[in-house]
């Protein structure tokens, strides 16, 4: 750890890379954003490698910040791993302390209401339960966290046959919109879908509408990639093959299972 912050000190000095001394926190939004995507793919794909390199991305951008808010004086990276050292040693006081928990679900209860205590006392000034969300989640896991916290309160289906009713609901008040040509309904129909969508699958339990997604687009890509497959094989490419001709290989693709 000494040497990698010692490297990042030098490329941010005077006399290291003008491209490292000219970022901030706000500039490296993008390129954290991009390492956790490849870091979760690599999880997904289950390569170990992959897994060690991108956490070594990872910490070069917790360092990377923390070296800026030094220079700002406004934290260093001591405090940063004193902070959380502190935090996991506070939200387990069933090794660390006196508490007690018999399995997983009573864990995730204390961590909870630990958690909630320490915000009441950092975040005073909330006036809603949506606050403290944040706001550049993915949309989809987004919604799903306000759904979640709004159920908490009372504030949810019943049951899933609802979620359905309002699903339908929803389609025909697209369908009037789009017979509308009202653009702007259009979209806003569109969000109203998707939200309800969300609450369907937020509701089954043990499933979120961004894995749900996830999993979908990567099916997509699959049978595509089939297709063009096929295409390449018979000397055509998708560019030049016709959408009849694509989706005879995309059934093809859906019967082998792919």
């Amino acid at each position: 750890m000494d040497q990698l912050i010692s490297v990042m000190k030098k490329l941010r000095s005077e006399k290291g890379c003008p491209w490292d001394r000219e970022q901030t926190h706000s500039s490296l939004k993008k390129y954290l954003m991009e390492e956790c995507a490849e870091l979760m793919d690599s999880i997904d794909d289950k390569d170990t490698d992959g897994i060690c390199e991108e956490l070594g991305d990872l910490l070069m951008h917790i360092v990377f910040h923390s070296q800026i808010a030094e220079e700002n004086k406004s934290f260093t990276f001591e405090d940063v791993v004193g902070g959380i050292t502190e935090k996991m040693i506070r939200r387990h006081p069933h090794v660390f302390g006196d508490g007690k928990a018999e399995n997983s679900s009573e864990v995730v209860e204390m961590w909870e209401v630990i958690k909630g205590q320490e915000k009441k006392e950092r975040n005073r000034g909330r006036k809603s339960l949506m606050d403290g969300i944040p706001r550049h989640l993915p949309a989809l896991f987004r919604a799903h966290e306000m759904q979640r916290k709004a159920a908490k309160v009372g504030f949810d289906w019943s049951n899933s046959h609802q979620i359905m009713e309002k699903i339908g609901e929803e389609m025909e008040e697209l369908k009037k919109a789009i017979a509308d040509g009202d653009e702007k309904s259009v979209n806003e129909e569109i969000g109203d879908l998707i939200f309800s969508a969300v609450n369907l699958a937020r509701f089954r339990k043990g499933t979120s509408a961004e894995e749900i997604l996830a999993c979908t687009i990567q099916k997509f890509e699959r049978r595509f990639r089939y297709i063009e497959e096929k295409l390449a094989s018979a000397g055509k490419s998708a560019e030049t093959s016709s959408p009849d001709e694509m989706d005879g290989f995309w059934n093809e693709a859906k019967k082998n299972g792919l």
